[in-house]
């Protein structure tokens, strides 16, 4: 089976219109950022706390969001508790 790479533009589109799942790994709230690993597999993803619409998110949460490509690659946005 052929894997799909996350640079195709169908898939970046499908997955800033679909929420994704997800649990934090790390999050370091006085830096502002974490890494969040998705429930599909995958490398995990950027998240910034400009990202976030539910405060106080820590190791461990599920969480939902939609994900975008940046200047630095893919990072989480719309980031909500599940």
């Amino acid at each position: 089976m052929k894997s799909v790479k996350c640079t195709d533009p169908i898939i970046l589109i499908f997955n800033f219109i679909t929420m994704q799942k997800g649990t934090v790994k790390f999050f370091n709230e006085a830096k502002g950022f974490g890494f969040i690993a998705p429930s599909e597999g995958g490398a995990d993803i950027f998240v910034h706390t400009s990202g976030l619409e539910s405060r106080g998110i820590r190791e461990n949460d599920e969480v939902v969001f939609n994900v975008q490509r940046g200047d630095r690659g893919l990072s989480a946005i719309n980031v909500k508790l599940a």
